[in-house]
């Protein structure tokens, strides 16, 4: 395994797109933001038009990330060449988008709290990118993929627009709110409670005088208030907590959570239809998952195969792994993608 970059057989481009929709968002978050574009070995040499794969980010992920190395372990983008380089597999567009806030993430959803991060790709980035590439510019032909926050993003993105997405894929994806999401909730209320006297506000306070310092417990508790802001933020961009200062689930606002829940929203005859429709579902995650998203990937697995979703146009796997270092699996599932998506 080099510990350098590889030769591509392919190429990527990268663009600064100025975004309306991002223009003034809640947060001041950049509304130029940067986004990959990896064009397949002989894209160059032909007029060929291409199925596009778009790919989303984790919490705390932005684009400049996808080319960080590890040791004995090569980037995504690298592994996504050498996917293609091989010949065995129908070629794609893949486009690798920033949806990052100063919280970390917007879960891409259009939210008061974040911005309007759900638009932004469905609206400029999808017209853009079949407006400057040779793509097959259609649903059908189109996919979304993502780990984690990513994957949760691949799940919701086809049930909210499935006349822009037709396909997805999902690791780990945020699923089953009530298994992955809800146990967090004491230990979050316990942290404020010791350190920020149970409040937000001090803890933001904290955080800007530490900057470049950040803790494993600041990274929690930033998680949690921006899924809050992506799920239940109010129309002047109030954030409500799910939970109060005892850990102690308030109903009301959890409802909001669970609104958005892929499990949940599949349950929905709307969101029942979108998923049937689809031409390809990827569901995947493993086993010793820390979030217990492995449980929340069979439950939305299981809602998948309850409303229809045909058998060749669902792939479902649990694997040996943890929630990371789990990039070797994302190829595998652009390839099936990219299958499906063919011709």
């Amino acid at each position: 395994m080099l510990p350098w970059s590889a030769e591509l057989a392919g190429r990527f481009e990268q663009t600064t797109y100025d975004s309306d929709l991002l223009r003034g968002n809640p947060l001041g978050d950049p509304h130029e933001r940067p986004v990959l574009v990896y064009l397949p070995p002989g894209y160059d040499d032909s007029d060929q038009r291409y199925p596009a794969i778009y790919v989303t980010m984790g919490y705390t992920g932005h684009v400049g990330m996808w080319f960080n190395r590890t040791p004995f372990r090569q980037p995504y983008p690298e592994l996504l060449d050498a996917l293609f380089a091989t010949g065995d597999v129908p070629p794609a567009i893949v486009v690798f988008v920033d949806s990052w806030t100063k919280y970390g993430g917007s879960q891409c959803l259009d939210s008061p709290g974040t911005g309007q991060y759900h638009s932004y790709l469905c609206e400029e980035i999808v017209a853009w990118v079949d407006a400057t590439y040779r793509t097959v510019a259609d649903r059908d032909h189109r996919a979304v993929t993502g780990k984690s926050s990513g994957g949760y993003t691949a799940m919701v993105t086809p049930l909210l627009r499935p006349d822009v997405f037709g396909a997805l894929a999902t690791h780990a994806g945020d699923a089953a709110f009530d298994l992955c999401y809800r146990p967090e909730f004491p230990a979050r209320a316990r942290t404020l409670r010791d350190k920020y006297d149970s409040s937000y506000e001090k803890f933001f306070e904290s955080v800007a005088t530490r900057t470049g310092r950040t803790t494993n417990e600041d990274l929690h508790l930033l998680e949690i208030y921006g899924y809050a802001s992506a799920y239940s933020a109010e129309p002047d961009g109030t954030v409500l907590l799910p939970f109060d200062e005892l850990g102690v689930i308030n109903p009301d606002v959890w409802a909001r959570w669970l609104s958005r829940d892929p499990v949940e929203m599949v349950r929905e005859p709307q969101y029942a239809d979108a998923l049937r429709s689809l031409r390809a579902v990827w569901i995947d995650a493993g086993k010793q998952d820390e979030y217990y998203l492995d449980l929340g990937a069979t439950a939305f697995q299981r809602e998948a195969r309850r409303v229809g979703v045909p058998d060749d146009r669902l792939h479902f796997e649990l694997f040996e792994g943890t929630h990371g270092g789990i990039e070797y699996r994302y190829p595998l599932a652009v390839k099936w993608l990219a299958e499906q998506l063919a011709d």
